[in-house]
């Protein structure tokens, strides 16, 4: 077979005209399916209130159509004043959530002051931007960052797309297979000049909606006790509500729906 510099010899070889079938054949392999990889988190929620910002989310990680966890933790603190909520590759998310965790108290003890919240905004922009390449073959991680911002002296969140472009959210956020249905409860109850206990309850209640209608959502756990995680941040920094005091507004929460199936009308409960 004749050869020619810089083509392989089936690129000249006979057989069939259809160029999808050559590239098909010979060209570049597919990437990894979109749906590819270990377990993925599922819906992360947002919302401010009168002296900061709340984050909760649900606990469950799926693979397909199947519960791979019942009990993952996808929020977390990020420093002493923001917090970080993950949905997507769930052992990629959680690498990223490491990372960025080292990488803003690295700075802190290589500068010798914290970065603004707009600068860890920025910087986790970045690290998404730099994960780009995995993204692209299904190992997708987004994040929901929230914390107070001490210059603006409020609470603030941010959310992400897969390339790293970042969008403040003002009022509440969801993100997640269930987001859809959770931002539709937020937009009827959310109050931003609430107290932080009946901002809690709108958000669980924004979690139940969505686990009603997707499957990747585990919602209010009261048989296992697994409760979603929730945590603020305000200008005294950052706390993680107790597990027995989530399920104590769970379980309100739940006796209210078996009142009225549908949830509130208005109003946290």
């Amino acid at each position: 077979m004749e050869t020619h510099p810089g083509f392989p010899a089936n690129f000249l070889a006979g057989g069939s005209a259809s160029f999808a079938e050559l590239l098909r054949t010979e060209g570049t392999p597919p990437g990894v399916p979109a749906d590819a990889g270990g377990p993925h988190g599922t819906t992360i929620v947002a919302a401010s209130y009168a002296d900061g910002v709340v984050i909760s989310g649900d606990r469950r990680a799926t693979m397909g159509n199947v519960i791979a966890l019942h009990d993952v933790r996808k929020v977390f603190a990020a420093d002493e004043e923001s917090i970080i909520g993950i949905a997507g590759s769930a052992g990629v998310a959680k690498e990223l959530v490491k990372l960025f965790q080292v990488e803003l108290e690295h700075f802190e003890k290589v500068e010798g002051t914290r970065l603004s919240f707009e600068g860890k905004a920025n910087r986790l922009g970045a690290l998404l931007r730099a994960h780009l390449p995995s993204a692209m073959q299904g190992l997708t991680v987004l994040p929901l960052f929230a914390g107070w911002d001490r210059t603006a002296a409020a609470g603030r969140m941010f959310t992400y797309d897969p390339t790293g472009g970042r969008y403040e959210e003002h009022r509440h956020a969801a993100l997640g297979s269930g987001a859809a249905y959770a931002r539709s409860a937020l937009k009827k109850l959310h109050d931003p000049d609430a107290d932080e206990l009946t901002t809690v309850t709108v958000l669980l209640q924004s979690l139940f909606d969505a686990a009603d209608d997707d499957a990747a959502t585990s919602g209010l756990d009261l048989t296992r006790g697994v409760m979603p995680v929730v945590m603020r941040a305000s200008a005294d920094g950052v706390v993680r509500w107790d597990p027995d005091r989530v399920r104590a507004v769970a379980e309100d929460i739940v006796a209210a729906r078996a009142r009225r199936h549908g949830g509130p009308k208005g109003g946290a409960l």
